[in-house]
């Protein structure tokens, strides 16, 4: 059974982000990276972020939009960029999230150690993003079939595991999950419904489907 995330960003890097049993041990993927994660969290801090929790996970801000999330697995941690299309990527540092992933997004670690020696590169991403979140500048929206919320398509994103099994679903129940949270314009009730929402997608059910 899916716990309920964390809304508070001390508890994640002191117990984890609440997805799973692992949440609150010293098994959770928090405690492998808690150096890295230290220092990938000062980086953003030191570069003028503001940190608040989404989706369970410290997310960073800036200008009042979405810059930059975290995630912990077991091989690696992760630093995921919200409107990634719009980064030069000179330094070829990001990567896709999943197959199902529009444009490289991500920075993967897959030691504690990389973030310094790659702390000038981290820095100079975070300013490029925050560059175009101060200006207002977004990338050009491609075609769907699909008329998705913009939390929608974040949450898959940075979800490889729910991007995978939404992409599974008929069109169908795409529309529904669609339908389903275009029904409020409200975004902490989208993402709220896209959490309560995961373990049925997971299942390859709609959003109609009990």
């Amino acid at each position: 059974m899916q716990r309920a995330m964390i809304t508070d960003v001390a508890d994640y890097f002191r117990d984890g982000c609440g997805r799973c049993d692992r949440f609150a041990t010293a098994d959770c993927s928090t405690k492998f990276w808690a150096a890295g994660l230290a220092d990938l969290r000062a980086l953003c801090l030191g570069a003028g972020l503001e940190e608040v929790a989404k989706w369970g996970h410290p997310t960073y801000m800036f200008a009042g939009r979405n810059v930059a999330i975290f995630g912990a697995f077991r091989a690696d941690f992760r630093l995921t960029f919200f409107n990634a299309a719009l980064l030069r990527n000179e330094a070829s540092l990001l990567e896709r999230q999943g197959p199902n992933t529009q444009n490289p997004d991500m920075i993967r670690f897959r030691a504690n150690s990389e973030v310094a020696e790659k702390a000038p590169l981290i820095t100079a991403y975070l300013t490029e993003a925050m560059g175009y979140a101060a200006a207002g500048i977004l990338p050009a929206k491609t075609a769907r079939e699909v008329d998705m919320p913009a939390e929608l398509i974040e949450a898959l994103d940075f979800d490889p595991e729910l991007a995978e099994a939404f992409a599974a679903l008929t069109q169908g129940r795409q529309k529904s999950w669609a339908f389903h949270l275009n029904t409020t314009q409200n975004p902490a009730t989208r993402i709220a419904r896209i959490a309560r929402a995961r373990d049925k997608i997971l299942a390859g059910k709609g959003a109609l489907e009990r």
